[in-house]
């Protein structure tokens, strides 16, 4: 066997602590300043949030309005001021006056309290059709633009669908689950998702990411319920 060397310890070398204040005005400088940089995102070049940063915001009292058209199908129309939750870095984010146009896909999961009260929840995805600049008069891209672009995303979301789902089977703190993983298309890469729509029970649950960091679902809070979806996903594409 041979033998181990085990080197004294080195001295400590004592750290000059910075204060919490000027760490955050530095991570704020770094992040105005890398807002508006050029970026790349598989061959293509975008400005922005950098992707796999996330946004958290509050919405004040809003109004949501929906009329029945048919058994199945409500038209809505929801109106409301949200706010970040925190403040954004000085110098960061588009300029006072510029707008988007989003198109939402989402599940939409209501439980009834009482005569009056509902819970309610929503987890999905919103795709960028269009933006309008603060100085400009006019969107970025058309109308008929806008809707071949939502027409592609439809397209894809449906030929996804239509694919066969990442089954999804287990048993957790003595409940059994049964259910799949829908990939979201655009996180695919080599025939692996990192991104998947969860029904466990035939319940949604919501989009489970998989991160540097391990598994994440926003909508779950059980971490470990998390992982336990996270591995089978995992061993199905093993």
């Amino acid at each position: 066997m041979p033998t181990l060397t085990i080197s004294p310890p080195k001295k400590s070398i004592k750290r000059k602590k910075i204060p919490k204040s000027r760490k955050n005005k530095e991570a704020e400088k770094d992040l105005s300043q890398t807002y508006n940089e050029y970026k790349q995102f598989e061959g293509h070049q975008y400005t922005g949030m950098k992707i796999g940063r996330s946004h958290k915001w509050y919405y004040d009292k809003g109004e949501w309005r929906e009329t029945k058209t048919t058994p199945d199908l409500w038209e809505i129309s929801y109106a409301v001021t949200k706010r970040r939750a925190g403040h954004a870095p000085e110098g960061s984010g588009v300029p006072v006056g510029t707008e988007y146009h989003w198109y939402i896909l989402a599940h939409q999961n209501v439980r009834k309290l009482n005569a009056n009260d509902y819970t309610t929840s929503m987890t999905g995805l919103k795709y960028k059709l269009s933006h309008k600049r603060a100085d400009k008069d006019t969107w970025s891209t058309s109308t008929k633009a806008q809707r071949k672009k939502l027409i592609r995303l439809l397209k894809d979301f449906i030929m996804q669908l239509e694919k066969e789902p990442v089954p999804i089977n287990f048993e957790y703190k003595e409940k059994k689950y049964s259910g799949e993983g829908m990939p979201v298309s655009q996180t695919c890469k080599e025939k692996v998702c990192y991104e998947l729509d969860v029904t466990l029970n035939n319940e949604n649950l919501g989009i489970i990411h998989c991160t540097p960091h391990g598994w994440k679902m926003k909508s779950v809070k059980d971490q470990a319920l998390v992982d336990a979806i996270g591995n089978k996903i995992a061993l199905w594409y093993e």
